[in-house]
């Protein structure tokens, strides 16, 4: 039985298929009523499930072509953002950002709006320039930034929907390093407090609390500068007592008590921004799955009230979660993005492996959080009815109208496609 990389879903695919080849690619859509792309299997609802034909896209040819007049990389969308970014900085580029995680597919991190960390960075997926996809009738489509404005905002976090994407282009920047840095002990009245005190100290920050403790640890990622006249280490220019909180003692991983091993370098020690920018190693898996997760992004001036809400919520939360950390992201312009218009904060929960315990804490979690504006990962758990997250997103019709016209007879919807917009029909 083929699972999600958490073990919580078991697709129901009729057929599962794993091309070789583009050719044979467009062959099996040409020839199915139902497709949807599978990459890593990193989300934890049915987003990439269907009765029909699943596609693992992990088998089509490798591809990392790096264009250095335009400076981007075009690549498989089955490749991992570990193995690409790896060979951007022998080249000596950079993606702007990573998330937590290296091991996931790039195409299914930009189709779900995953993201890292930072007051300036944007998701994973406003680096994308363009997109290759194998569309309805197994047709190629090219989508691009600069040839398709009106389009290509809204196929980008598109959810699987428009089509299987085979190839992405990014933007790159040139290579840089980056020193890790851990603080231990910061209170949750501070952090609301001085909100922007906190995000602001790095290239990359975050929080990571058990909502039940009062407090929590810090994690900054600060660009290193080489060199005469290079600035202090964080720890000199934050001091030992940085807003009560104080350096750990060693390494550390996000959940207390679990070994650090699995974690990316931190100290202060400068390396390469892709062993520094996620928070786990690409040589080792830092979890064997048994955890569910949810994420929900909100206008970062909310950030205070929601510290307020989830605290009160501390005793039905802690019972039921590992540990819960908090992002900044840039606004961005991509249609269903969680980030789509506003500087947002994201409050992300990973959850223990029990659905039946974990449901109702997320449904009261759901019920603080959806007034003040949220929006949920689209590859996480959430239970919002779709006409509550409409109301979230000012371009809503607009990406109803866009799936409609470029897969009219449903190819690659499916029942969550469907469940968010259940008006699609040909008439509209």
């Amino acid at each position: 039985m083929l699972t999600n990389w958490a073990g919580n879903i078991e697709f129901r695919a009729e057929r599962v298929h794993r091309p070789q080849t583009v050719a044979e690619l467009r062959e099996l859509v040409a020839a199915s009523a139902g497709v949807r792309a599978l990459g890593t299997g990193h989300s934890f609802n049915r987003i990439a499930d269907t009765p029909a034909d699943l596609v693992s896209v992990a088998g089509l040819p490798r591809v990392i072509e790096i264009d250095t007049a335009a400076a981007t990389v075009t690549v498989s969308a089955g490749l991992r953002y570990a193995e690409v970014a790896e060979r951007l900085n022998q080249a000596g580029y950079a993606l702007p950002n990573l998330a937590s995680l290296p091991h996931i597919s790039i195409a299914g991190a930009c189709a779900t709006g995953t993201h890292g960390s930072g007051d300036r960075n944007g998701g994973l997926a406003t680096a994308v320039a363009a997109l290759r996809i194998v569309g309805p009738g197994g047709e190629p489509a090219e989508l691009s930034r600069r040839d398709d404005p009106e389009r290509f905002p809204g196929a980008v976090v598109g959810l699987g929907a428009f089509g299987v994407v085979t190839e992405l282009t990014l933007e790159l920047l040139s290579s840089f390093e980056v020193a890790q840095y851990v603080y231990e002990g910061l209170a949750l009245d501070v952090l609301a407090e001085r909100f922007d005190a906190v995000f602001g100290a790095a290239y990359s920050v975050s929080v990571f609390t058990n909502w039940a403790d009062g407090d929590g640890a810090v994690w900054l990622k600060t660009r290193h500068e080489s060199g005469e006249g290079a600035p202090q280490s964080l720890l000199d220019v934050l001091g030992p007592k940085w807003l009560g909180a104080r350096p750990a003692d060693g390494p550390r991983h996000p959940i207390p008590g679990m070994p650090a091993g699995f974690c990316t370098v931190q100290g202060g020690v400068p390396g390469p921004w892709h062993e520094r920018l996620p928070h786990f190693r690409p040589d080792f898996t830092p979890s064997s799955g048994e955890e569910l997760q949810s994420e929900f992004l909100l206008p970062r001036a909310a950030a205070p009230q929601a510290i307020a809400a989830l605290r009160g919520l501390a005793d039905r939360i802690a019972p039921v979660l590992q540990i819960s950390e908090l992002r900044t992201i840039a606004a961005d312009d991509l249609w269903l993005s969680p980030a789509y218009g506003r500087d947002s904060v994201a409050f992300h929960f990973t959850w223990v492996a029990d659905t039946e315990a974990v449901t109702p804490v997320l449904a009261a979690v759901e019920e603080r959080l959806m007034p003040l504006g949220a929006r949920p990962h689209w590859g996480k758990l959430f239970t919002t009815p779709p006409q509550q997250l409409a109301d979230q997103y000012e371009r809503w019709d607009d990406f109803r109208r866009l799936l409609l016209a470029q897969d009219p007879e449903g190819t690659f919807r499916n029942a969550f496609v469907d469940s968010l917009f259940p008006s699609l029909r040909s008439s509209d």
